[in-house]
């Protein structure tokens, strides 16, 4: 099989072409280049998605092609991981939501873009591969594909993957979704990686993101939940649900913010007993395992990818464009923006979506 290999200069994707190769797939490299110069203003850490170390991480790349014998392109993703990624990243903020700049990217660039880049330049494949921490299987029954968590739960990145299509599920190959990291550096050092001191990409930018927003007009109101004013916020972008620090404001008891008001530019804050609660609403639906119809389901959803899923009674209406969810313990934090992925008991991914 000719399988595409994306790579990022990293372990991960470099083990996962290494293992293909040993089970005699014919492969080829490739990467996405996202970064352009002067977009971010100053860049105070590393190890991240986007950021000037690209250049260093598309080195590594060419070198791992070159030692293993295959071919490697670079494609220029920038305009689309602008326009995609970051505009909307800002879009969100400032419409007072927490977006999740992976969840797009993976399915509109990572996945999307990159992939057709590679067609138009000629490029010919049965496969692409990538070092994702998660499973793709295919329902005997109703032919649809659908992901599962990876064995390593830990690294499992199938909360960030939910809003792959069919198609895309069709063409993938998760290399590592079976193994564990141990697993993986265990090889890794078979082949001469050093793991030791190994740092992984954890952020989504190199620096502060904040800075995407410095041509903006930030100030605003904080204000309780009667709309009293208590002080002022310097841009929607510098809070999340459930931040009690930096607040700047001064109570008998102890704040949170409850609310961004995007509308009216506004940080709402309130006593923590107000972040906790059973019901929500999810749109923007992705369907993977399930169909898109009204229909009610119990799930097991994640509403955060650091946090452990929690039972829930859902019910699907207009059609499947809308999911109305109810945990049958109360959550915290639920912040509008982000992604709601509902699995089954065995960890399948049955569907996701944006919470309102």
């Amino acid at each position: 099989m000719k399988i595409a290999a994306a790579l990022s200069g990293g372990i991960d994707s470099s083990i996962a072409a290494l293992l293909l190769l040993r089970e005699g797939h014919r492969l080829e490299g490739m990467t996405m280049s996202v970064y352009r110069e002067g977009v971010l203003e100053t860049e105070t850490g590393g190890n991240a998605c986007y950021g000037a170390d690209e250049t260093e991480d598309i080195a590594a790349a060419a070198e791992f092609c070159k030692q293993i014998g295959i071919e490697y392109r670079v494609f220029d993703c920038a305009k689309q991981y602008e326009k995609v990624v970051l505009d909307y990243f800002k879009e969100e903020y400032l419409k007072g939501r927490t977006p999740n700049p992976c969840v797009r990217c993976n399915q509109l660039v990572k996945l999307g873009v990159l992939p057709q880049a590679a067609k138009q330049s000629g490029m010919v494949y049965d496969k692409i591969a990538t070092g994702h921490y998660a499973r793709i299987e295919q329902d005997s029954e109703t032919g649809r594909y659908y992901l599962k968590r990876a064995v390593d739960e830990k690294k499992d990145q199938s909360y960030f993957l939910y809003r792959l299509s069919q198609n895309q599920l069709s063409q993938l190959i998760f290399p590592l979704g079976g193994l564990s990291k141990a697993e993986v550096f265990k090889i890794a050092g078979e082949y001469g990686f050093e793991t030791e001191n190994y740092d992984e990409s954890q952020d989504f930018i190199a620096g502060d993101y904040k800075e995407l927003f410095r041509d903006q007009i930030s100030t605003g109101d904080i204000v309780d939940t009667d709309g009293k004013v208590l002080g002022s916020h310097h841009g929607l972008w510098n809070y999340t649900i459930g931040q009690r620090r930096g607040l700047g404001v001064t109570a008998a008891t102890p704040l949170y913010v409850i609310s961004l008001d995007g509308e009216n530019n506004r940080v709402v804050v309130g006593p923590s007993d107000l972040l906790s609660g059973n019901d929500f609403t999810v749109s923007d639906t992705s369907w993977m395992k399930l169909t898109p119809e009204d229909r009610s389901f119990e799930a097991n959803v994640k509403i955060r990818s650091a946090q452990k899923s929690v039972p829930a009674e859902v019910r699907a209406v207009e059609g499947g464009r809308k999911l109305m969810v109810r945990t049958l313990s109360a959550v915290n934090a639920v912040t509008p923006g982000q992604s709601a992925v509902f699995y089954d008991q065995d960890g399948a991914v049955l569907c996701g979506g944006i919470i309102d």
